[in-house]
Order: C-alpha cells, then sequence, then structure tokens
C-alpha cells in the first residue's frame, strides 16, 4: 500500500495575516469576546493607555492568555511564555505579542484582587444572558492541595518533640566539645561541631517561634511554606490543602460563586456561601441544596428562617440508619413542662445544661423506676436511669430533617450530583489540576475564580455554540456591564 508523504521543502502561499488563521467556530474567539466584555475599571485593574512611563502590555491582553491558558489546563508561567511564541490560538489572542513568563507571572500576582472578581462578573453576564435562573443554588466542596509540602506542617507536639530533640543534640555536642578541647584545640573537627552546634540553636529559636504562633492563633497546625493552608484528610490521604466550595446554579449547571477556605470540613459554610452567590446574581435564591457534609443547624436556620427552602440531610438522615428499639425518637418531648415521656408514660426531667452550651441533659427523677421497669436492660443499663440529649436548636433541627423528606426536597436532592459535582470533575479531571500554583487564600481564591469561569465559558460554548456566544456577548458588551458591575 502506498504512503502519504511529506516534504518541510515544498513551497505554499500561507495566508498573510494571524487573523486568517483562526476559524471563525474556533473556542479561542469565545475567550476574546468575553474578556472584551469585562469592566477592567470594575475589576480593579488599570486600563489607562495614557500612563506616563514604558509601554506596558495591554491587561486585557494579558487576562486573556491568562484565561485562555487556565480553560486548557497550562497554568504554569513558562509554559504559557511557550505558548504565546508556538501557539497560533495564543498568537491570535495576544494580537502577535509575545511577553515573558516574568511579566505574565507579574500580572497574575498583582491583581490577585482583581481577578478574584472574574467569575462575579462571568455570573452577571450568564444571568444577563438567561444561562443562570438563580431558583436553586447547589454548595459542594472539595479539597485541592496547596502549593506546600505537609512536612512543613507544624503542630503543638511536632514543636515540643523537635525541641526535645535538638536540645538533647546540643548538650550531646557541648559535652564532646568540652572533651576535646585540650586534645584537638583549633582542629578542624572542633571548629565544624561548635558551627553545628550554631545551626542547632537558629534551629531551635525557629521551632520556638512557630510554637508561639501556634500558640497565639489558636490553631491546630501551620504550614511555615503557606500560612493559610491546613492539613487535611482525603480518600488520597493527608495532605496540605485548601477547602474549595463552589455554588452551581440549576437551570444549566453554572458557577454561580466559587470561594476557598482554610478549614477541615465543609461545618458552618453553608449560609456565607449561599448569601455571596446570591449577592453576585444580584437574586435570592427559592431552594438550597448541599449534603450532610453541610449540617450546622445553627449555619442552616438563618437561611430556613428568612424564607429559603433547605434541603440539606442531617448526619443521621444522611447515614440512613434505622430508629433504634428505645432511641430518642421514642421519646415524647412536652414543651409546656420541659420534659421527655418514656414509651412507659414516666417523665424524665430537666438536669442540667452541657458545658458546651449545645445541648441541655434529662433524666429520670430516680433510677429505682428504670431499674423497675420492664425495658431495663434494653432501654438503658444505667443505674441513675436513662438519659437524654436535647439541643438547643433541637426544633429547628426537626424542622430541617422534616424540610428534607418532603418530595420536592427528595427530587431537588436527586439533581445535587449532576449540578454540584460536576464542575470539580471538570477541574481535575479535564484541566489536570491536582495543586493550586499560588500560595495564600488570596492567591488561591484568584486561581479559583479563573478555573471556575473557564468552566462557565465551556458550558456557554456547549449551550450556544461559539459564533452565537461570541455574537451575544457583543451585544451586551460596555453598555451593560460598567453601570452594574462597578458595584462588585
Amino acid at each position: 500500500m502506498a504512503f502519504r508523504m511529506g516534504d518541510r521543502n515544498q513551497g505554499q502561499l500561507f495566508p498573510p495575516r494571524i487573523e486568517d488563521y483562526v476559524r471563525e467556530d474556533d473556542p479561542v474567539r469565545a475567550y476574546d469576546a468575553f474578556v472584551d466584555a469585562l469592566d477592567l475599571e470594575g475589576l480593579g485593574i488599570s486600563d489607562d493607555p495614557n500612563k506616563v512611563g514604558n509601554p506596558r502590555y495591554e491587561p486585557k491582553t494579558m487576562l486573556k492568555i491568562l484565561l485562555f491558558g487556565y480553560s486548557y489546563g497550562i497554568r504554569s508561567s513558562r509554559k504559557l511564555e511557550r505558548e504565546v511564541n508556538y501557539n497560533l490560538a495564543f498568537m491570535w489572542l495576544a494580537k502577535g505579542l509575545a511577553p515573558d513568563f516574568k511579566t505574565i507571572s507579574e500580572f497574575r500576582r498583582n491583581n490577585k484582587g482583581a481577578l478574584k472578581k472574574v467569575l462575579a462578573m462571568c455570573a452577571k453576564m450568564c444571568v444577563k444572558l438567561d444561562l443562570i435562573a438563580g431558583n436553586t443554588l447547589f454548595l459542594d466542596g472539595s479539597k485541592i492541595r496547596a502549593n506546600a509540602s505537609i512536612r512543613n506542617s507544624w503542630t503543638a507536639e511536632r514543636c515540643e518533640k523537635a525541641l526535645e530533640k535538638v536540645d538533647e543534640r546540643i548538650e550531646e555536642m557541648l559535652s564532646e566539645c568540652e572533651a576535646a578541647d585540650e586534645s584537638e584545640e583549633g582542629q578542624a573537627s572542633l571548629v565544624r561541631m561548635k558551627e553545628e552546634i550554631a545551626k542547632s540553636e537558629k534551629y531551635k529559636e525557629k521551632v520556638k517561634e512557630i510554637a508561639k504562633e501556634l500558640e497565639e492563633s489558636g490553631r491546630n497546625s501551620l504550614n511555615t511554606v503557606d500560612g493559610d493552608c491546613e492539613r487535611m484528610h482525603g480518600i488520597h490521604g493527608s495532605h496540605a490543602c485548601y477547602n474549595a466550595q463552589v455554588v452551581t446554579d440549576e437551570k444549566h449547571g453554572l458557577i454561580a460563586g466559587s470561594d476557598a477556605v482554610s478549614d477541615n470540613n465543609d461545618m458552618g459554610q453553608f449560609g456565607s456561601q449561599i448569601t455571596a452567590a446570591e449577592e453576585n446574581i444580584e437574586k435570592e435564591c427559592k431552594a438550597a441544596c448541599s449534603d450532610s457534609g453541610y449540617a450546622d443547624t445553627d449555619d442552616l436556620k438563618d437561611i430556613h428562617e428568612r424564607g429559603t427552602k433547605v434541603v440539606v440531610p442531617s448526619q443521621r438522615q444522611a447515614a440512613e440508619k434505622e430508629n433504634k428499639e428505645f432511641g430518642k425518637e421514642s421519646f415524647r418531648y412536652d414543651s409546656e413542662k420541659d420534659c421527655y415521656i418514656c414509651p412507659e408514660g414516666k417523665e424524665l426531667g430537666h438536669l442540667r445544661d452541657r458545658p458546651d452550651k449545645k445541648a441541655s441533659v434529662y433524666r429520670i427523677s430516680a433510677g429505682e423506676i428504670c431499674m423497675g421497669c420492664r425495658n431495663f436492660g434494653r432501654c438503658t443499663a444505667q443505674a441513675t436511669g436513662r438519659e437524654i440529649y436535647r439541643l438547643f436548636n433541637e426544633e429547628a433541627r426537626e424542622r430541617l430533617e422534616a424540610e428534607y423528606m418532603k418530595a420536592d426536597s427528595q427530587a431537588i436532592y436527586k439533581l445535587r450530583k449532576e449540578k454540584s459535582e460536576l464542575p470539580f470533575g471538570h477541574i481535575k479531571h479535564n484541566l489536570g489540576v491536582r495543586g493550586f500554583l499560588l500560595r495564600g487564600l488570596e492567591g488561591v481564591r484568584c486561581e479559583l475564580s479563573l478555573l471556575s469561569t473557564c468552566f462557565n465559558i465551556a458550558r456557554m460554548m456547549t449551550i450556544f455554540g461559539v459564533k452565537m456566544l461570541v455574537r451575544k456577548l457583543k451585544e451586551i458588551s460596555g453598555a451593560f456591564l460598567k453601570p452594574v458591575l462597578s458595584s462588585a
């Protein structure tokens, strides 16, 4: 069978313009139109072409390079430098300019706060294009590694052990120095030993500073490379990570808000993340949903009490555990008497409040009552009688559990995985993000905003197609963005 053979020396007539190399339906045109539609002043990026000084690269061009690179998993400034020199799509996007890696890196580092707002503008844009309805919002979190090793994470226990070890080593070296003073005065081995003692003393002072900072901050651990990240546990082991939070909309699964926190779990994040997403889309949602990791009653009740339907299962509901024969559910609470009534009709009165001030303890008046009951041994085996704990917000928890069990709530919860877990699948697997490049919460939030915006643009291209999306972005550019987004 014959082969098709190429010839590098074959003369060809290439198009004279870079514009002619990029098709009308090439995805790069959507990213170009998206950034052109942004209000850089609203983001906080100076866009004055008449500024005095050495000419610099246009901010929109730099943002286009970053956003397009992130959308294909190219985040390193050195790799982006290579792309703008050899990749036709990047060359078209940058209009033939070729900033070096240092310029790209400094633009990203110096505009972290502005880049963090890109997703908020994108969400408003999606509302204008009728892609985000804002009626039902889904919240989910995922741990993403920080740009730091877990070996640099220190705890109070590790500091204590390190200080003990270095003290022992210093004492050993001092003893060796005293023994060698007479016989090895001025020899190289003694000089090196004294240098090692000086290094150990310096290391000891560093560990003391870390221990002091841990005590003052009240944190369980501190990473000396990235002070904002935390030691987190996941299915892939323990690593220095950030907890990425993403809020998606029901209509097309687009991201309405994103954030990164240093908390090891999702407890206490529901209210703040949903509220932040509502600020981005400038609308209060009718329903909000997440998994049981967010089941903090104190946090959920604020959203629920304002009239929003909260669909979050409790830990018990998520585990789908059957009620025990003499579980708490078998006892009836009498609000007038402030007591529980057991299945045999006996009263368990209020005994005390727990030290953590989160629950009250109820107990039978005398242990003999329980010991003489036919259910003794199955209900309780304590000589003092049966005890029950009642949360201070027990009524709110019961209302939230009842809300979750409703048929319409179950229909919403079935959509949760489809809507809220897709963005993390795209970011981690399609874009190959195994960890953040920037350090500190501000840098991590900047990167997560760019990654979330990339996901939204990819979804917008799927919904509209490139040509129609470019046309719609040009229609809303300028007149819509500047007055609305200036307050973002």
